[in-house]
């Protein structure tokens, strides 16, 4: 218990001097620049507080829980004798073979982005915007599928082995395809949510189940194939984003045919 508390400290003060830069960048500009009192300064420093405790808590639940996890997982569903349960290992190990890997990706980076907090503020805002046209949960699920997706796609090419920029180059040519079709009012929330996937819930759990993966397929690098499954976790929601708001499009101009029909 001591050495957590320990460790607890240490990673404390990691954080506090990681955030130094922000506060001083801020306070800076508040004084220097616009030279006005920052308002409800308890307020903001109470709020401080909190980003601390919970940034240093949050690293110690990494260390300690998100990234043994993903690795565990990924070794046990790799496990040729979890693969070939009572049947003999074949010498060579066919990417068929790891369907329980994919299935497990894509729900873990379907799950992962449901619960990204990043993502649910964005979805507020564009809602309140937007007029209730975007709503919350209709934002969280298209990013979410297509993380999972995504994921998914990228744990096939580290049990392949196939080069990342052919997935990478031709996911961007579909995303610029898909942008010309796509409402204009959907395209820069479509791209961002892009980024708001990889942030502080999806990160940590799907880097560790790229590099556990890497390291128990035969015949990968982990430096080389461990990592890239974060690319796929921002290009795939892009798509999925696009894809809804032209779905709802559709159903939208669908429902006013129907409706001038009965009309008359």
């Amino acid at each position: 218990m001591t050495a957590f508390f320990i460790h607890l400290w240490q990673v404390m003060l990691g954080t506090i001097l990681d955030v130094l830069p922000i506060v001083i960048i801020i306070f800076g500009f508040q004084g220097l620049v616009i030279r006005k009192p920052v308002p409800n300064m308890r307020k903001v420093l109470v709020g401080f507080t909190y980003v601390l405790l919970g940034l240093a808590f949050f690293l110690v639940g990494l260390e300690e829980a998100l990234f043994p996890l993903g690795d565990l997982m990924a070794k046990q569903l790799t496990d040729p004798s979890f693969i070939y349960a009572g049947r003999s290992v074949p010498e060579l190990i066919h990417w068929q073979d790891y369907k329980w890997v994919y299935l497990f990706a894509a729900a873990i980076g379907f799950a992962t982005t449901v619960a990204e907090p990043a993502l649910i503020a964005v979805a507020i805002k564009a809602q309140d915007v937007s007029g209730g046209t975007i709503s919350v949960w209709g934002l969280r699920v298209a990013v979410a599928i297509g993380v999972g997706a995504g994921i998914a796609l990228g744990t096939y090419r580290i049990v392949t082995g196939t080069p990342l920029h052919y997935y990478i180059i031709a996911g961007y040519v579909l995303v610029i395809i898909q942008t010309s079709y796509a409402p204009k009012n959907i395209i820069a929330l479509a791209y961002d949510s892009g980024g708001v996937t990889t942030s502080t819930v999806t990160v940590p759990l799907v880097t560790a189940l790229g590099l556990g993966l890497a390291s128990t397929v035969p015949g990968r690098s982990v430096l080389i194939d461990g990592f890239g499954l974060i690319a796929f976790a921002s290009l795939f929601p892009m798509l999925t984003v696009m894809g809804y708001a032209q779905l709802s499009r559709w159903r939208a101009s669908r429902n006013n045919v129907h409706g001038d029909n009965k009309g008359g």
